[in-house]
């Protein structure tokens, strides 16, 4: 089984393409650099004020996300996050794909 987490985020508009750039970079780095790193895919929805932006990610489990917490680019993710306000995170486990 693999371990699923969906952050969301609330996205001024003023604020999405640079917000939406910097989550593009932290997505790529993860699939690129991190091999326990399955998915990570990038989901906006529109017609909510803010935009509400949704990741999907997945991991092998939950130790592959504990080492993706203390990646550069997740770093480099988090000097956007001023840009957004953080709702919550779930944590799930894919039983099937």
């Amino acid at each position: 089984m693999s371990y699923v987490v969906l952050p969301s985020f609330e996205v001024g508009e003023g604020n999405l393409d640079a917000f939406l750039t910097a989550a593009q970079a932290d997505a790529f780095a993860s699939l690129a650099d991190e091999p326990d790193c399955l998915q990570f895919d990038i989901a906006v929805d529109r017609t909510s004020s803010p935009v509400r932006v949704i990741f999907y990610e997945v991991y092998t489990d939950r130790a592959a996300f504990d080492r993706h917490l203390e990646t550069p680019h997740l770093a480099a993710f988090r000097d956007s996050l001023h840009l957004c306000t953080e709702g919550p995170v779930q944590f799930l486990k894919r039983v099937a794909s």
